[in-house]
């Protein structure tokens, strides 16, 4: 994997491109229903062109018809790029537990950091234990754009069960110790907030506290400390609220 691929392909592509439509797609509850017919989408996701089978999969990420799962899953491995990530996020807003052992392989080896990243996202969708050992590779191995989204995805295990918590939670603790990129050490102090509001006190619990006090006390970038400061705050942890009133009386922070 390169750490510049995302840069390679924007300037391949222009950044107006719609090869990252995650950002571009609405939350189901703001949608005001799809604009699609869903019968002529169904029908372009085995067009012979490239364009229409993309166009047809970044429908189905306003759509919801199990029907296209089957070909999105096809679509996975299809030759072109642009497709591969529309697939991923029809997946991410149609999720099937037929579709989580290809979006983990598809993963494992695309090339595309674009298209990996819509597979994190789809798979942080899945609410599946399969999903958490690729999540964790992700956050801890990939580029930072994937990084980023995997740190988020985690977040999701609280949704899974009690063992996927757990195995989420040292990953997660690691990387926002030590990724050198401000926006993925946030995204795991979010996760790690998530995940403490549902775990029991135990040693877990407490080390992942104790990291997001450490983190709010020495990040060298505000941003990071002030989510490790509001993770603590939703948690409501007695230890973790007294080291942030110290903290700020003290004129630290």
């Amino acid at each position: 994997m390169y750490d510049d691929e995302l840069s390679v392909l924007d300037a391949a592509v222009g950044l107006d491109s719609p090869l990252d439509p995650l950002d571009q797609i609405p939350a189901s509850s703001e949608s005001d229903g799809p604009q699609y017919d869903p019968n002529e989408m169904l029908a372009l996701l085995s067009h012979t062109d490239s364009q229409q089978r993309m166009l047809a999969a970044r429908a189905f990420c306003e759509i919801q018809d199990a029907r296209a799962v089957p070909q999105l899953i096809l679509l996975l491995s299809d030759p072109c790029p642009l497709v591969r990530v529309s697939a991923a996020y029809g997946l991410g807003r149609n999720p099937n537990d037929t579709a989580i052992e290809p979006l983990i392989e598809q993963f494992n080896r695309d090339w595309n950091g674009y298209a990996r990243k819509g597979m994190i996202w789809a798979l942080g969708n899945a609410r599946d234990p399969r999903v958490v050992d690729p999540l964790v590779d992700a956050v801890k191995n990939d580029i930072s754009a994937v990084r980023l989204w995997a740190a988020s995805a985690l977040a999701q295990t609280v949704n899974i069960d009690y063992g996927s918590m757990i195995k989420a939670m040292p990953p997660l603790v690691q990387v926002m110790r030590r990724d050198p990129v401000a926006a993925v050490r946030s995204n795991c102090a979010w996760s790690i907030g998530q995940i403490c509001a549902e775990l029991p006190s135990n040693v877990v619990y407490a080390t992942a506290i104790d990291a997001l006090i450490e983190t709010f006390a020495e990040d060298d970038e505000l941003g990071v400390r002030e989510d490790a400061r509001t993770a603590i705050l939703s948690v409501g942890d007695s230890r973790g609220l007294q080291v942030i009133e110290e903290i700020e009386q003290d004129g630290l922070f």
